[in-house]
Order: C-alpha cells, then structure tokens, then sequence
C-alpha cells in the first residue's frame, strides 16, 4: 500500500537572496554540495595534510576590523541600519501559544527562533512542534557539519521519532490500523516552522516507512507500563540514527534517494531537544549545542542555569566515557589534540558512519556507491588508529527539570552563539529583553586606558540602547545582534555588526560559525499554580 506522505509536508520554496554587493546572504538550499561539505564541513574536522589548506581556524575578528588593507577596493564600506535589520531578521520566527489550547494550559507562552548563516549554505537547523496525541512541546537546534545533509533530516525526523516514542499502546495501534486500511491517519505533530525550515518531498516516503516499522516494533514490544519521557528521548534519538546507518547501507533504488541517505550518513549533526509538558521541562542533548535556563533572583537580577552538558574534550566526564568503551591500548590515540581519533570535536552526533562502521563495511558501501561517493576523498579517507568502532554515539544526555516561577526562559542554541557569549551574558541580554527592566552595572573597560570623552561616549550608547532594544521584535535576533556586533565594552557597535555581516562567504566561516537561537518563554502564573496543585 502506498505510505501517506503527508506526515512530512511538502518542500517550501527556498531562495539565495544578496543583501548588496559586498554582504552575501544564502537561505537554506534544498540539497547542499555533497563533495565540497565533506571536505571542509563544519571545522569539526582536524586537518589532515591532504585538506590542511581548508582548515584555516577561526581569526580573531580584531584583526579584520583593524586590517585597512583587506578591502579588494580602497573605499570603506558600511551596511547601512535598515540593511543590517534586513540581514539579521530574515530567518526570524515567533509563536505564541494559545493560553488554552482545548485540552490545556500551556506552561508556554511562545518562543522566537532565529538564524545567521556563516557556512553557505547554513549547516544549522531548527524545529519546534506542538504534540497533539499526548502533551507537551517540542524544540531543537540542529548542528551539522561535513555539510548539511545530515542536520536537515534530523530536524524533520526526530520529533516525529519522540512523538511516537511516546504515545500509548492504543494510539499506535489506532495509527497502524489506519495505514492499513488506507484510512486518514491521526494528526502526530502541528508544526510552527519558518517558511525556508523545509521539508524534504522526495525522501517522504522512505521516511514514513522506518517510522511506521519502529512503531510496530514498539506494538509488538508493548509492556503495557506509561511511557517514561527520559526513556522515550533516547530510545528515538538512537533508533532514528539506527535508521540513518541501516538506510545508507541498504540503499535505494532511486538513484537520488540513494545519493541522498548516504550523504545525510556521510555528514553528521549534533541536537539539543527540549520537551516541555507543564512544569516538566526534559532536555536532550548529543554533541555541543547547548540548553540553558534564564531564571529571575528576587533582587530582579538574571541567573543562568546549565541544563546540557557539552560532549566534548573538555568534559573529563565524556573523555572518560570514551575511554571505558575501547582496549587500553588505544587511550592515547582516542582523544588527540582535543579531537575523536584527532578528527572530530563532539564525541556524540548523528550520522557521522566513518567513526561507527567497520572499515569493511565502510569501503563496501564507497565502492558498490554512486560515483559522486566513490570519487570524493573525505569517504574513502579512513580515520587513523581505526581499531575498535564504533567511537561515536548518538544516545543523549538527558536533563530533568522542575519549573518553578521564577524560571522566565529557556535558551536553545548551536554553539555558534556560546563561543561567542558567556551564559550569564546570555542570561541577562533575554531577560532584559523580555521585561523591559534594565539592571545598570558600572562599564568594564577590562583594562583599557579609556578617556573622558570615551568614557562619556559608551555612557551615550548605553542610553541609546535602551531606548532602541525594542527595535527587535523577536528575542534570538536581539541576542544574535550582541553576539555578532558586541564590542570589548559589551556594547552593540554598529560599525563592527556591519563589518561582521559584511564578509564574503569565503571568509565568514573563519570568523564565526552559524549561529541558531530558540529562545522559549514560560508562563510564571501557570507554572505557579501547577506548583500550588502539587502541594
């Protein structure tokens, strides 16, 4: 019987658009370039000698703003206000949640999501879902690298792996009868996406397919006991990369959906899922984005709140874990200059199947691929001191918090944003932006010899800013805008935001990483009396 395809909506029409002629700016593309991304990707990747010339580290942006010589013409040139506003607002999206939705209420009160490409096109993705079988919502930031491939399918698959993860024995049974008798299926998810958050037409069906037999296994598997949500996040995030490998393996006969899965295989993604359902807030995170908690002291001053660890060298926890699961024999070889086999920076993301298959395995799906693979060196490039696979998981994290009132947003981002800001930095720019409320502290001038006049002139932009901060309707672009054009006061400098968005494509990566925003905000009056209930 034909699958449904309407689970995963229809390919929105996406567009390169070119702000002016020295700012560049590229949406989400439907297909990245599967040769060029697998051999620069996200910098994830150490330099080997072959790819050495592409592995150029991120500079120090002081050194473009002072360099008067790297113009490729002699004028200076500056985006204007209204052409930076247009940049950083294209990707922005808001949702307010109905207070009462029919069955209800919302411990959400919306959320704004935001993105600025610095990889063209943009590795990152996003989603966020309301569930309409059982409660709750969910977000995610998606971090792609080797390309977007991969990035792009866990975004639209994932949460359609949880939601079914977590629906009861009768529901999928009522959803598996209706499949089979050709019947309208139930409603899953109500997705809130930006018009580029696309989805994939052509790889539907394939996807509607390993969905369908992972919930028949879970039909079959039923133990009649309520659905543990921390049980439900891992068990979807790791069959769904299951899925990933077993689909590159199997292959397709389409030769595009061939190409397709084992490009998404290829490359790889990190995740940070939040599932919010009353005062449960669960946090789900593989890799190194991160998930963090704006709470609100008594004093009004703003706190942050760690709710993911990153998965990485410098967690000793996670350097540990990876040492317990390979010989002795190879502790000096499986962390290296803070590096997975001294090639990949996070220790957990999907896709990725060069640090989990065999090497058997590897050069037989390369050789029997199509020539696109078998011509590309990153696949048949085999990861050195390669003994024991598989090196790298996707099983995540999981969090568990209670909300309490005093916890007023939760910040969802790619890493992009935490290299560039402290989580209190963070903490404080939201939550002054969602109250309006601005807490003056005495300007840091971090040991710069600073004059009168200057001194005079970062008091002048303070108050400026204040006055404009609501110039920005949407949360992740206000905290993108200070990511991107904060200066070494703290400052938003317009003439340093303009530069930054003013690199060509060519360079923008060596400056900064894509960066990716959810910022979610909470109902203190429902969270409050969910808490009274409680008692």
């Amino acid at each position: 019987m034909p699958a449904p395809t309407h689970l995963f909506p229809l390919i929105r029409s996406c567009e390169i658009s070119r702000i002016c002629s020295t700012a560049c700016y590229c949406h989400h593309k439907h297909l990245c370039c599967f040769s060029s991304h697998f051999a620069h990707g996200h910098f994830r990747y150490a330099p080997q000698k072959r790819f050495a010339a592409l592995y150029r580290p991120k500079e120090n942006f002081n050194h473009f703003i002072h360099a008067r010589d790297y113009a490729s013409t002699p004028q200076r040139f500056y985006l204007t206000p209204p052409q930076v506003n247009s940049i950083l607002k294209a990707n922005e999206y808001s949702f307010k949640v109905p207070e009462f939705d029919g069955k209800n209420v919302s411990s959400v009160l919306g959320f704004d999501s935001n993105q600025l490409p610095a990889n063209a096109p943009i590795e990152d993705r996003r989603s966020a879902a309301t569930c309409l079988q059982t409660r709750g919502m969910l977000l995610g930031v998606f971090d792609g690298h080797a390309g977007c491939a991969c990035a792009q399918a866990v975004s639209e698959r994932l949460f359609y792996y949880i939601a079914v993860s977590l629906l009861p024995h009768e529901t999928l049974l009522e959803i598996e009868n209706a499949v089979e008798s050709g019947r309208a299926l139930l409603p899953i998810l109500q997705w809130h996406k930006h018009p580029n958050d696309y989805f994939s037409k052509e790889a539907s069906k394939l996807y509607f397919n390993s969905l369908r037999t992972y919930w028949q296994e879970l039909i079959d598997l039923n133990s009649g006991e309520t659905t543990d949500v921390k049980e439900a996040l891992i068990n979807a995030f790791k069959r769904l990369d299951n899925d990933i490998s077993l689909e590159a393996q199997v292959g397709d006969p389409n030769s595009f959906l061939n190409y397709l899965v084992l490009r998404v295989a290829f490359s790889g993604a990190t995740a940070c899922v939040a599932h919010v359902d009353g005062v449960d807030l669960h946090v789900a995170n593989t890799g190194d984005s991160r998930a963090m908690l704006g709470v609100q002291e008594e004093d009004g001053s703003w706190s942050a709140v760690n709710l993911s660890y990153d998965h990485n060298a410098q967690n000793e926890r996670e350097v540990e874990r990876v040492k317990t699961e390979h010989p002795k024999s190879e502790e000096k070889s499986l962390v290296k200059q803070d590096r997975l086999l001294g090639l990949l920076m996070p220790f957990r993301a999907f896709g990725d199947v060069k640090f989990k298959w065999s090497i058997e395995l590897q050069k037989r799906v390369v050789e029997s691929g199509p020539d696109q693979l078998n011509d590309n060196e990153y696949t048949k490039f085999i990861p050195p001191n390669y003994h024991t696979p598989p090196y790298l998981t996707a099983e995540p994290e999981v969090i568990h918090h209670k909300l309490r009132p005093q916890d007023k947003f939760l910040v969802l981002a790619t890493d992009g944003l935490w290299e560039t800001m402290h989580r209190q930095d963070v903490a404080r720019i939201v939550g002054e932006y969602l109250t309006g409320v601005h807490h003056q502290q005495p300007i840091a001038v971090g040991g710069y010899k600073v004059t009168l006049g200057q001194m005079h002139g970062l008091l002048t932009e303070r108050r400026a800013r204040i006055s404009s901060v609501f110039e920005d309707q949407n949360a992740a672009t206000h905290l993108i805008r200070h990511a991107v054009g904060n200066n070494e006061f703290g400052t938003v400098d317009h003439e340093r935001l303009s530069k930054m968005l003013s690199l060509p494509e060519e360079l923008a990566r060596m400056y900064r990483d894509d960066i990716t925003i959810i910022v979610v905000q909470f109902n203190s009056h429902v969270i409050g009396a969910c808490q009274n209930e409680e008692l």
